[in-house]
């Protein structure tokens, strides 16, 4: 989990994950963004896996600036998220697309990040915390939902 800037906005609650080939970011976060919802484009993608034993469909498409790093040392690149309205202790999801485009390497085990910058390696640290946070409210969401 890290806390990248998405369109000038940090969010803290971000699951990195290379399984994922789709990159995510759900609705309620972008209303609280204060995005333009009627600006989506249209999407028909389908995908599976994120609730348990159910599908999801996008309700649009973003294109948004999202920043890893620091003033000093810094890499932004424009993801393109699918957009969904089920409910997640997350804020977004940055699956392979976004690991590709940041060329990143992550190491799970360490909630480490690497990516190259302009002024050298970008170490990206997750924080225990948090993740261990939204894994448990993401196990009680899924435990309502069966």
């Amino acid at each position: 989990m890290t806390s990248p800037v998405v369109s000038q906005v940090c969010l803290a609650e971000v699951l990195v994950d290379g399984g994922s080939a789709l990159d995510i970011i759900f609705a309620s976060t972008l209303q609280s963004m204060g995005y333009d919802m009627t600006s989506l484009v249209p999407s028909d993608q389908a995908f599976y896996g994120i609730i348990p034993g159910a599908g999801s469909a996008s309700i649009g498409r973003a294109i948004l600036p999202v920043t890893f790093g620091t003033h000093d040392n810094y890499r932004t690149e424009y993801v393109n998220f699918e957009v969904t309205e089920f409910e997640n202790s997350y804020h977004a999801i940055l699956g392979r697309p976004s690991l590709a485009k940041f060329m990143a390497i992550p190491n799970h085990t360490y909630l480490l990040l690497k990516m190259p910058a302009p002024k050298g390696v970008l170490s990206v640290y997750g924080d225990l915390q948090t993740s261990y946070a939204c894994e448990a409210k993401n196990i009680e969401l899924s435990d309502t939902l069966e």
